[in-house]
Protein backbone atom coordinates (compact mmCIF):
# COMPACT_ATOMS: atom_id res chain seq x y z
CA UNK A 1 0.00 0.00 0.00
CA UNK A 2 2.90 2.40 0.88
CA UNK A 3 3.96 4.51 -2.30
CA UNK A 4 7.04 5.96 -1.11
CA UNK A 5 9.56 7.37 1.89
CA UNK A 6 7.50 7.74 4.71
CA UNK A 7 7.87 10.16 7.48
CA UNK A 8 6.97 10.13 11.14
CA UNK A 9 6.16 13.65 11.47
CA UNK A 10 4.10 13.26 8.42
CA UNK A 11 2.28 10.20 9.87
CA UNK A 12 1.66 12.30 13.25
CA UNK A 13 0.20 14.86 11.21
CA UNK A 14 -2.20 12.53 9.41
CA UNK A 15 -3.12 10.68 12.62
CA UNK A 16 -3.97 14.13 14.14
CA UNK A 17 -6.12 15.41 11.21
CA UNK A 18 -8.30 11.83 12.05
CA UNK A 19 -8.42 12.43 15.34
CA UNK A 20 -9.20 16.43 15.44
CA UNK A 21 -11.20 16.31 12.17
CA UNK A 22 -9.66 19.61 10.27
CA UNK A 23 -6.91 21.13 9.31
CA UNK A 24 -6.71 23.89 12.18
CA UNK A 25 -7.55 21.46 14.87
CA UNK A 26 -4.90 19.34 14.50
CA UNK A 27 -2.69 22.33 13.70
CA UNK A 28 -3.87 23.56 16.89
CA UNK A 29 -3.40 20.29 18.98
CA UNK A 30 0.28 19.98 17.29
CA UNK A 31 1.71 23.49 17.62
CA UNK A 32 2.20 24.42 14.39
CA UNK A 33 0.98 26.28 11.49
CA UNK A 34 -2.20 25.29 9.63
CA UNK A 35 -0.40 25.51 6.04
CA UNK A 36 2.21 23.23 7.88
CA UNK A 37 0.04 20.69 8.58
CA UNK A 38 -1.33 21.01 4.63
CA UNK A 39 2.20 20.52 3.17
CA UNK A 40 2.85 17.24 5.52
CA UNK A 41 -0.64 15.72 5.29
CA UNK A 42 -0.23 16.35 1.01
CA UNK A 43 3.25 14.75 1.66
CA UNK A 44 1.88 11.83 3.51
CA UNK A 45 -1.32 11.24 1.08
CA UNK A 46 1.53 10.96 -1.62
CA UNK A 47 3.80 8.44 0.31
CA UNK A 48 0.95 6.50 1.31
CA UNK A 49 -1.80 5.83 -1.08
CA UNK A 50 -2.25 6.48 -4.99
CA UNK A 51 -5.68 7.48 -4.28
CA UNK A 52 -6.85 10.08 -1.97
CA UNK A 53 -7.05 9.26 1.88
CA UNK A 54 -9.59 12.34 2.54
CA UNK A 55 -12.87 13.66 0.84
CA UNK A 56 -12.57 17.37 0.91
CA UNK A 57 -16.05 18.63 1.72
CA UNK A 58 -17.22 21.64 2.73
CA UNK A 59 -18.17 21.13 6.08
CA UNK A 60 -14.44 19.80 6.44
CA UNK A 61 -12.20 16.65 5.76
CA UNK A 62 -13.74 13.12 5.89
CA UNK A 63 -11.75 9.68 5.40
CA UNK A 64 -12.39 7.58 2.17
CA UNK A 65 -12.15 3.95 2.05
CA UNK A 66 -8.70 4.15 1.71
CA UNK A 67 -7.75 6.80 4.48
CA UNK A 68 -9.59 4.50 6.96
CA UNK A 69 -7.76 1.45 5.92
CA UNK A 70 -4.45 3.47 6.89
CA UNK A 71 -5.92 4.43 10.20
CA UNK A 72 -4.63 0.67 11.65
CA UNK A 73 -1.18 0.99 10.06
CA UNK A 74 -0.43 4.26 11.36
CA UNK A 75 -1.91 3.40 14.88
CA UNK A 76 0.75 0.89 14.70
CA UNK A 77 4.13 2.71 13.75
CA UNK A 78 2.62 5.24 16.33
CA UNK A 79 2.69 2.78 18.99
CA UNK A 80 6.02 1.28 17.98
CA UNK A 81 7.25 5.31 18.53
CA UNK A 82 6.02 6.08 21.35
CA UNK A 83 7.08 2.82 22.72
CA UNK A 84 10.89 3.54 21.75
CA UNK A 85 10.23 7.42 23.04
CA UNK A 86 9.65 5.50 26.50
CA UNK A 87 12.40 3.65 26.50
CA UNK A 88 15.06 6.22 25.40
CA UNK A 89 13.02 8.41 28.39
CA UNK A 90 13.81 5.73 30.87
CA UNK A 91 17.66 6.20 30.13
CA UNK A 92 17.51 9.79 30.91
CA UNK A 93 15.51 8.95 34.35
CA UNK A 94 16.87 11.88 35.76
CA UNK A 95 14.15 15.11 35.83
CA UNK A 96 11.61 12.57 34.38
CA UNK A 97 8.10 11.98 35.14
CA UNK A 98 5.44 9.38 34.80
CA UNK A 99 2.06 10.26 34.93
CA UNK A 100 -0.60 8.00 36.36
CA UNK A 101 -4.33 8.88 35.05
CA UNK A 102 -6.38 7.95 38.59
CA UNK A 103 -9.88 8.88 39.51
CA UNK A 104 -10.33 11.04 42.68
CA UNK A 105 -10.21 7.95 44.96
CA UNK A 106 -7.32 6.51 43.73
CA UNK A 107 -5.34 9.59 43.61
CA UNK A 108 -6.18 10.87 46.66
CA UNK A 109 -4.86 7.85 47.95
CA UNK A 110 -1.78 7.62 46.27
CA UNK A 111 -0.75 11.32 47.14
CA UNK A 112 -0.73 10.52 50.65
CA UNK A 113 1.84 7.80 49.83
CA UNK A 114 3.77 9.22 47.63
CA UNK A 115 6.70 9.76 50.52
CA UNK A 116 6.47 6.27 50.74
CA UNK A 117 8.74 5.68 47.55
CA UNK A 118 11.92 6.08 48.56
CA UNK A 119 13.88 3.54 47.67
CA UNK A 120 11.38 1.88 45.08
CA UNK A 121 11.18 4.95 43.04
CA UNK A 122 14.27 5.95 40.43
CA UNK A 123 16.07 8.99 41.77
CA UNK A 124 14.78 11.53 40.02
CA UNK A 125 11.80 10.59 38.64
CA UNK A 126 8.32 12.75 39.63
CA UNK A 127 5.00 10.79 39.84
CA UNK A 128 2.58 13.37 38.53
CA UNK A 129 -1.46 12.02 39.07
CA UNK A 130 -3.80 13.26 37.04
CA UNK A 131 -7.34 13.23 37.86
CA UNK A 132 -9.86 12.12 35.32
CA UNK A 133 -12.91 9.89 34.72
CA UNK A 134 -12.17 9.85 31.07
CA UNK A 135 -10.20 7.02 29.79
CA UNK A 136 -7.04 7.70 28.40
CA UNK A 137 -5.22 6.34 25.59
CA UNK A 138 -1.88 4.84 26.84
CA UNK A 139 -0.89 3.78 23.90
CA UNK A 140 -0.99 7.46 22.75
CA UNK A 141 1.03 7.78 25.71
CA UNK A 142 -1.60 10.21 27.25
CA UNK A 143 -0.59 8.92 30.37
CA UNK A 144 1.90 6.22 31.03
CA UNK A 145 0.34 4.18 33.85
CA UNK A 146 -3.77 4.58 34.98
CA UNK A 147 -5.64 3.51 38.02
CA UNK A 148 -9.55 2.27 37.46
CA UNK A 149 -11.72 1.18 39.14
CA UNK A 150 -13.27 -0.36 35.94
CA UNK A 151 -11.64 -3.32 33.74
CA UNK A 152 -10.60 -2.10 30.43
CA UNK A 153 -12.48 -4.88 27.65
CA UNK A 154 -10.05 -3.69 24.79
CA UNK A 155 -6.51 -2.95 24.24
CA UNK A 156 -2.91 -4.35 24.23
CA UNK A 157 -3.06 -3.41 28.30
CA UNK A 158 -1.84 -5.15 30.92
CA UNK A 159 -4.01 -5.44 33.72
CA UNK A 160 -3.83 -6.24 37.28
CA UNK A 161 -6.33 -6.04 40.23
CA UNK A 162 -4.33 -3.96 43.20
CA UNK A 163 -7.23 -3.38 45.66
CA UNK A 164 -10.17 -2.40 46.95
CA UNK A 165 -11.03 0.73 48.05
CA UNK A 166 -14.32 0.79 50.42
CA UNK A 167 -16.57 3.85 51.41
CA UNK A 168 -18.86 4.68 54.04
CA UNK A 169 -21.19 7.53 55.80
CA UNK A 170 -19.51 10.15 57.16
CA UNK A 171 -20.21 13.07 59.78
CA UNK A 172 -19.10 15.69 61.94
CA UNK A 173 -19.84 14.22 66.03
CA UNK A 174 -22.56 16.93 66.54
CA UNK A 175 -24.34 16.16 63.40
CA UNK A 176 -26.11 12.83 65.11
CA UNK A 177 -29.75 12.75 65.55
CA UNK A 178 -30.45 15.97 63.74
CA UNK A 179 -31.87 14.41 60.91
CA UNK A 180 -30.48 13.13 57.70
CA UNK A 181 -29.37 15.70 55.18
CA UNK A 182 -27.00 14.51 52.56
CA UNK A 183 -24.11 15.97 50.87
CA UNK A 184 -24.03 14.52 47.33
CA UNK A 185 -22.40 15.26 44.23
CA UNK A 186 -23.07 17.70 41.69
CA UNK A 187 -25.99 17.61 38.95
CA UNK A 188 -24.08 16.66 36.06
CA UNK A 189 -22.24 14.14 38.02
CA UNK A 190 -25.43 12.13 39.08
CA UNK A 191 -24.21 9.28 36.72
CA UNK A 192 -21.83 8.68 39.87
CA UNK A 193 -22.50 5.17 41.61
CA UNK A 194 -22.57 7.25 45.15
CA UNK A 195 -24.88 10.11 43.56
CA UNK A 196 -27.23 7.00 42.91
CA UNK A 197 -27.40 5.26 46.01
CA UNK A 198 -27.89 8.67 47.66
CA UNK A 199 -30.72 9.34 45.46
CA UNK A 200 -31.87 5.51 45.92
CA UNK A 201 -31.84 5.82 49.66
CA UNK A 202 -33.40 9.48 49.90
CA UNK A 203 -36.20 8.30 48.15
CA UNK A 204 -36.67 4.89 49.41
CA UNK A 205 -35.80 6.11 53.23
CA UNK A 206 -36.29 9.60 53.41
CA UNK A 207 -34.08 12.69 54.08
CA UNK A 208 -32.92 15.52 51.34
CA UNK A 209 -30.04 16.87 50.34
CA UNK A 210 -28.53 19.57 51.99
CA UNK A 211 -25.33 20.36 49.67
CA UNK A 212 -23.74 19.20 46.35
CA UNK A 213 -19.95 19.21 46.07
CA UNK A 214 -17.88 18.37 42.93
CA UNK A 215 -14.96 16.86 44.61
CA UNK A 216 -14.35 14.24 47.54
CA UNK A 217 -12.50 17.55 49.13
CA UNK A 218 -15.01 19.44 49.22
CA UNK A 219 -17.63 16.76 50.63
CA UNK A 220 -15.33 16.29 53.41
CA UNK A 221 -15.11 19.97 54.61
CA UNK A 222 -19.13 20.32 54.08
CA UNK A 223 -19.61 16.84 56.37
CA UNK A 224 -16.92 18.39 58.72
CA UNK A 225 -19.20 21.74 58.93
CA UNK A 226 -21.76 19.90 60.12
CA UNK A 227 -23.89 20.17 56.67
CA UNK A 228 -24.84 16.94 56.60
CA UNK A 229 -24.10 13.43 55.55
CA UNK A 230 -21.19 12.41 52.75
CA UNK A 231 -20.09 9.02 50.98
CA UNK A 232 -16.31 9.15 51.49
CA UNK A 233 -13.54 6.79 50.77
CA UNK A 234 -12.69 4.85 54.51
CA UNK A 235 -9.00 5.98 54.52
CA UNK A 236 -10.31 9.52 54.28
CA UNK A 237 -13.46 9.48 56.64
CA UNK A 238 -11.20 7.17 58.81
CA UNK A 239 -8.14 9.56 59.63
CA UNK A 240 -10.10 12.65 59.67
CA UNK A 241 -11.05 13.39 63.49
CA UNK A 242 -13.40 16.20 62.65
CA UNK A 243 -15.57 13.21 61.43
CA UNK A 244 -17.50 9.64 62.41
CA UNK A 245 -19.13 7.47 60.36
CA UNK A 246 -22.55 6.96 59.99
CA UNK A 247 -22.52 3.65 58.35
CA UNK A 248 -20.62 0.32 58.31
CA UNK A 249 -18.72 0.12 54.73
CA UNK A 250 -20.86 -0.16 52.05
CA UNK A 251 -20.40 -3.15 49.86
CA UNK A 252 -22.17 -2.23 47.08
CA UNK A 253 -20.02 0.84 46.47
CA UNK A 254 -16.68 -0.74 47.05
CA UNK A 255 -14.75 -0.60 44.09
CA UNK A 256 -12.11 -2.86 43.06
CA UNK A 257 -9.55 -1.18 41.60
CA UNK A 258 -6.88 -1.91 38.49
CA UNK A 259 -3.49 -1.09 37.74
CA UNK A 260 -3.29 -0.35 33.95
CA UNK A 261 0.03 -0.27 31.52
CA UNK A 262 0.45 -0.61 27.96
CA UNK A 263 2.34 -4.27 27.51
CA UNK A 264 5.47 -2.85 25.91
CA UNK A 265 5.83 0.13 28.04
CA UNK A 266 5.41 -1.87 31.16
CA UNK A 267 9.05 -3.15 30.35
CA UNK A 268 10.45 0.22 30.57
CA UNK A 269 12.53 0.34 33.96
CA UNK A 270 11.07 3.47 35.42
CA UNK A 271 7.00 2.51 34.28
CA UNK A 272 8.07 -1.29 36.19
CA UNK A 273 9.29 0.69 39.40
CA UNK A 274 6.55 2.76 39.86
CA UNK A 275 4.47 -0.26 38.84
CA UNK A 276 5.73 -1.91 41.68
CA UNK A 277 5.12 0.91 44.10
CA UNK A 278 1.73 1.50 43.14
CA UNK A 279 0.81 -2.64 43.90
CA UNK A 280 2.40 -2.29 47.01
CA UNK A 281 1.29 0.65 48.82
CA UNK A 282 -2.03 -0.52 47.98
CA UNK A 283 -0.94 -3.88 49.35
CA UNK A 284 0.44 -2.51 52.54
CA UNK A 285 -2.54 -0.61 53.38
CA UNK A 286 -5.29 -3.05 52.39
CA UNK A 287 -7.02 -3.28 55.79
CA UNK A 288 -6.93 1.01 55.92
CA UNK A 289 -8.35 0.48 52.00
CA UNK A 290 -11.26 -1.81 52.78
CA UNK A 291 -12.12 -0.28 56.13
CA UNK A 292 -11.19 -2.56 58.65
CA UNK A 293 -10.99 -0.91 61.74
CA UNK A 294 -9.17 -2.48 64.54
CA UNK A 295 -10.09 -2.37 68.61
CA UNK A 296 -7.54 -1.79 71.22
CA UNK A 297 -6.78 -5.50 71.42
CA UNK A 298 -6.13 -5.51 67.82
CA UNK A 299 -9.41 -7.55 66.83
CA UNK A 300 -10.44 -6.18 63.24
CA UNK A 301 -14.14 -5.17 63.33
Amino acid sequence: MYRGHLDWDDARVFLAVVREGSLRAAARKLGVSQPTVGRRLARFEAAASAVPLFDRLPEGLRLTVAGKSIVPLTEQVEAAALVLQGSRAADEAHGSSVRISVGEWAGGFLARELGTGHGLLPSGVAIELVASDQTVNLTRREADLAVRHGRPETGDLYVARIGTIACAAYRAPSNAGSGTGWITYAEEQAYYAVSRWIAAEVQTNGGVVTARASSTNMQAAAARAGTGIAILPCYLGDSDPGLVRATDPIPSLGAPHWLIAHRDLRRVPVIRAVMTWVTQVFAANRLMLEGVKRTARGRRI
